[in-house]
């Protein structure tokens, strides 16, 4: 299978697991497809699984007060995907996650992943390494967002990603950058990549 392979080569780039570790772990990832707009958690949801992105772009927003919407965070293949915080809390979402687009995507449940973790204590290894690289975008991001002008996120953001261009609305593009959408238009135009 497609999937399972790149999926190892991601987990082999984040965190080497032995072969009878890796193999255990990933076959118990299952295959799910959504079309754009699908809701896969909602606020208020406890996240229940991890997902790996195949296939497609999935955003995470929080509502706030008069439906504004605030983009936390864009996946796409090959990462992981899901509501991170709920999911390793086991506690309710504050935020939604939702595909932007059709999507093809690797899932395995909580309890599976604890059950995995007893069985290969690596596993937890491979996870504790995963948040903490979630951690640090999440920390790099704030900075971004307190310190930085509009241009600099544009520029940053172009570097880090410049697929998301032409994968992603530009409104959500201008909301995960703390900006209004005219704003975003005018960087569009002016700034030079």
């Amino acid at each position: 299978m497609m999937e399972t392979a790149l999926l190892k080569s991601f987990l082999g780039q984040l965190y080497p697991l032995a072969p009878a570790e890796l193999d255990s772990f990933t076959a118990n990832w299952k295959p799910v497809t959504f079309k754009r707009k699908t809701i896969l958690t909602a606020a208020g949801e406890t996240e229940r699984y991890l997902y790996f992105v195949v296939e497609g772009v999935q955003r995470a927003f929080y509502l706030g007060d008069g439906n504004k919407e605030a983009t936390i965070v864009f996946t796409y293949p090959p990462s992981f995907s899901g509501v991170a915080d709920s999911f390793l809390t086991q506690t309710p979402s504050l935020y939604f996650l939702e595909t932007i687009t059709a999507s093809r995507l690797l899932r395995i449940s909580y309890d599976e992943i604890q059950h995995q973790i007893k069985i290969y204590p690596a596993i937890q290894q491979l996870i504790f390494k995963a948040t903490a690289f979630a951690l640090k975008g999440a920390l790099e991001r704030h900075i971004e967002l307190q310190c930085f002008t509009n241009e600099e996120k544009f520029k940053v953001l172009l570097k880090r990603s410049p697929q998301v261009l032409n994968l992603v609305p530009h409104k959500y593009l201008a909301s995960y950058l703390g900006m209004d959408a005219t704003n975003f238009s005018k960087l569009l135009a002016t700034v030079r990549l």
